[in-house]
């Protein structure tokens, strides 16, 4: 049985071990802001969903990680509809998420109904493509 729940002070060091892309700082205002959700099993962190804010108002997914042994089990969709549900229930009406062109992600967003909405270009990059999805 998986668990979803909003990351805590006890979450900081997996994530901050875990989670290279974000600097300690910012993990945790993030975790003080509820902008973490983490997935767990027995008790133990297996993944977890980082977001923030488009234009300070539109939820933002910036990071979905679910560890390698666990892959592949829906653990990754059902975290995404967790975070889809709560954005909901704050009173969101869409949410956004990107993908370089080069990755698997797409696909992923794609089959949650997520729609190509954009792209951004990057010197050095491959492709960042910009999707959101009406809740």
């Amino acid at each position: 049985m998986y668990v979803f729940e909003y990351a805590d002070s006890y979450s900081f060091e997996y994530l901050r071990k875990h989670d290279i892309h974000i600097l300690d700082e910012m993990l945790y205002k993030k975790i003080r802001d509820n902008e973490v959700i983490i997935a767990k099993k027995d008790d133990k962190i297996i993944g977890w969903l980082r977001y923030n804010y488009f234009w300070d108002s539109i939820p933002f997914l910036n990071m979905l990680v679910i560890d390698e042994k666990y892959r592949g089990n829906g653990i990754g969709k059902d975290l995404v509809r967790f975070f889809e549900k709560e954005m909901k229930a704050n009173g969101y009406n869409i949410i956004m998420t990107s993908s370089l062109s080069n990755e698997l992600a797409q696909h992923f967003y794609r089959k949650l109904s997520y729609k190509d909405s954009g792209s951004l270009i990057i010197e050095d990059e491959a492709l960042e493509i910009i999707f959101t999805k009406k809740l």
